[in-house]
């Protein structure tokens, strides 16, 4: 049946209305300057997901100047205009997109690249920065009042960068949500070693000058990114478990170490891979570098950073993050716990595993301690807030939501949904609603009053 004059004309106007939709639809648009985490706004970038880091840098540790060159491979996630980089402190020299010069901009910690041509969507880019100067560490309340990211060393540097400094050194999308893989080229001057993440693919001497280069083909975390540099005694081998290890340390240390590095960090790498399912990484190891100022140590992905913190329940807490919190990384700076938490209940099952203390105590003693009133159980676990992310609640009731979960549910399925955790979010990205979700699953209870007493509630909880 054929349409009246008025119908086909309306026919022709709602097709050509629809037309303007999708191609108002497809209209390319500027990528978002930050990832949407409320602690960190404009950290990481909206439009693009990062694939693979390339990075090549040159340390001069007499100056501090570092110069470098980063290639991103990325897929766009929409039509893209533009997009951002996060870089703090460095000057920008040039940027390339698909190997053709592209325009550049900068406000602040945002670089916005502007290609020749729009990226559409799902396509495969690479954007190449050049780049230098002189790093700073950052400082602040976050970090426990510590300086952090990248911190000179009397022979190099330090690099340790949770959560928001992996950008003070190499221009990224800054967040622990936009994973990727590495490979880390490290120049420096001849004689000091460059130590970073996954495997050494090879190192040699030209001129006055030390080039290494480093793979980490699984998915990681900006922050956890390294390359520290200075003199060191590197000892490798494999656990006996069978897992390739390089540890290395600073000579100045090597007296006045109070804890065997290598042999504790080979079993415990080998003790977790039972715990909590296959190591996920390709090398286990220890960087244990002379840097006091650092008043911490950072679970660097397959070589924990160690400054002036180290000691057996420090090694076995940095390592068990290589599960939770490197492979399964938060997917918003709120989920801290998740790391947190993990590795603080890890040193309580390393106890237990010792035959020191069982985990119910290291329970008790922490609960018990700690009167009603104390500044302590004002914390909430499952949101702390940007500058008390780091706070000893995150880690001390993290670990204790975790140990009245396990005597809930008991040992079988806690033992259980430990590795189901890892093994679920394997390289991804997760957060407590996930947690909550796996642990109701595997035990066959509902656990929202649990979680909610010691997660979502402050106060000190009746037991």
């Amino acid at each position: 049946m054929g349409l009246s004059r008025s119908a086909r004309l309306g026919a022709v106007a709602t097709a050509a209305a629809s037309f303007l939709v999708i191609a108002a639809s497809s209209a390319p648009t500027p990528g978002a300057p930050g990832i949407g985490d409320p602690y960190f706004p404009r950290l990481g970038n909206g439009g693009f997901d990062a694939r693979h880091y390339d990075l090549d840098i040159a340390y001069a540790p007499d100056t501090g100047r570092l110069d470098g060159r980063t290639t991103l491979t990325a897929r766009a996630t929409q039509k893209l205009s533009s997009f951002d980089l996060d870089l703090q402190q460095l000057e920008v020299t040039g940027v390339q997109v698909d190997g053709r010069p592209a325009r550049f901009t900068r406000d602040g910690d945002e670089i916005t690249v502007t290609p020749r041509h729009p990226l559409s969507k799902g396509r495969v880019f690479t954007v190449s920065v050049t780049y230098g100067g002189i790093p700073q560490a950052l400082g602040g309340p976050i970090i426990f009042g510590s300086d952090y990211g990248w911190m000179k060393t009397p022979d190099g540097v330090f690099v340790a960068c949770e959560p928001n400094a992996a950008s003070t050194w190499f221009p990224s999308s800054d967040h622990p949500a936009d994973k990727a893989t590495y490979d880390i080229r490290i120049k420096a001057p001849r004689g000091l070693t460059g130590v970073s993440n996954g495997r050494l693919v090879s190192t040699y001497d030209k001129g006055g000058s030390t080039y290494t280069h480093w793979r980490e083909s699984k998915p990681m975390a900006t922050y956890l990114a390294t390359a520290t540099i200075g003199k060191f005694d590197v000892r490798t081998g494999r656990t006996p478990g069978g897992i390739p290890i390089y540890v290395a340390i600073d000579p100045v240390l090597k007296n006045g170490n109070n804890v065997d590095v290598y042999a504790v960090t080979a079993a415990a790498t080998d003790y977790w891979s039972q715990v909590f399912g296959p190591y996920p990484f390709e090398e286990t190891g220890a960087i244990v570098d002379d840097m006091p100022e650092a008043g911490f140590s950072l679970e660097v992905q397959s070589k924990p950073a160690y400054s002036a913190v180290r000691n057996e329940t420090t090694i076995v807490h940095e390592l068990a993050h290589q599960w939770f919190g490197d492979s399964v990384s938060v997917a918003q700076w709120k989920d801290i716990w998740l790391n947190e938490g993990f590795a603080t209940y890890a040193q309580w099952l390393w106890a237990e595993h010792q035959g020191t203390r069982t985990a119910h105590d290291s329970f008790l003693a922490g609960y018990t301690s700690r009167p009603a009133d104390s500044a302590f159980w004002q914390i909430k676990v499952a949101d702390p807030q940007r500058d008390t992310m780091f706070a000893s609640a995150v880690y001390q009731r993290g670990a204790m939501t975790l140990q009245m979960l396990r005597e809930r549910i008991g040992d079988t399925a806690f033992f259980k949904l430990l590795p189901a955790w890892t093994k679920l979010h394997r390289y991804g990205n997760a957060d407590t609603a996930d947690f909550i979700r796996l642990a109701e699953r595997v035990s066959g209870q509902q656990l929202d009053d649990l979680f909610d007493t010691w997660l979502f509630t402050t106060g000190k909880p009746a037991l």
